[in-house]
């Protein structure tokens, strides 16, 4: 009986450590939970922490925001009114402007009229230069029809004051018959303009005669200087 009870006191013993034992386990997961629990709540007062420090700067930034506004918003105001007065004063230099546009365009509307008469004017001037300027192509009506009035030789200038190549090119005229001045520059191997400054020369001072009935002209030598080339013909030879 008394074994019995010993082995009955035993067992609850075992049971009692056992217990215990698994109690101080339960205790320690719960332990490490908590602490794991802790941990998470504590990063979630720290993120809560910092969303409020940002939610609350950016409500700063937004007071300090419409307080600039408010600011410029009166500042806007001022200018408005300003401009407000300067458009008054604009629209009275608008007034005065449109009077003056009324007596420009009036000014105007005489200046045209004078215009439009000048026109008219100018426009018969060029009528007549283009009656005159056909007359001066006709060229002069003589027995010989389109050859210029002759101009008499003068005799105090002799074969003795001309220059070679002037003597040259009458005496080609004389020989050849009528040339037009290019065909005269071929020949004599100047430049254009020397040619034409040379003919016209020679039939001013009376050597050549000169065909104006089409462009470009056609030079001969006159009759006359004819005989004084002939003549110089024998003294050259």
């Amino acid at each position: 009986m008394v074994d019995l009870l010993i082995i009955v006191s035993f067992a609850f013993m075992v049971l009692a450590i056992y217990a215990a034992i698994e109690y101080y386990r339960h205790l320690i997961k719960v332990r490490k939970e908590y602490e794991k629990a802790k941990g998470a709540f504590n990063d979630i007062i720290l993120s809560f922490s910092r969303e409020l420090q940002r939610a609350i700067d950016d409500i700063h930034a937004i007071y300090y925001k419409v307080e600039a506004a408010s600011s410029k918003g009166d500042e806007a105001s001022k200018a408005v009114r300003e401009l407000e007065s300067k458009l008054k004063a604009l629209e009275g230099k608008t007034a005065e402007l449109l009077e003056d546009e009324e007596k420009l365009l009036t000014r105007l509307s005489g200046i045209e009229k004078q215009t439009q008469s000048i026109t008219e004017a100018h426009k018969e001037v060029l009528a007549k230069l283009s009656s005159i300027e056909e007359k001066a192509q006709r060229g002069p009506i003589f027995p010989e029809s389109g050859v210029e009035a002759v101009i008499p030789i003068k005799r105090e200038k002799a074969l003795a004051q001309l220059t070679e190549t002037e003597l040259a090119v009458l005496e080609m005229l004389a020989a050849e018959g009528p040339k037009t001045a290019p065909e005269i520059k071929e020949r004599i191997r100047l430049s254009r303009e020397h040619t034409a400054r040379l003919m016209k020369k020679l039939y001013e001072e009376g050597y050549l005669e000169r065909d104006s009935s089409k462009i470009p002209f056609k030079y001969s030598v006159k009759k006359e200087m004819e005989r004084f080339l002939r003549k110089s013909e024998p003294e050259t030879a």
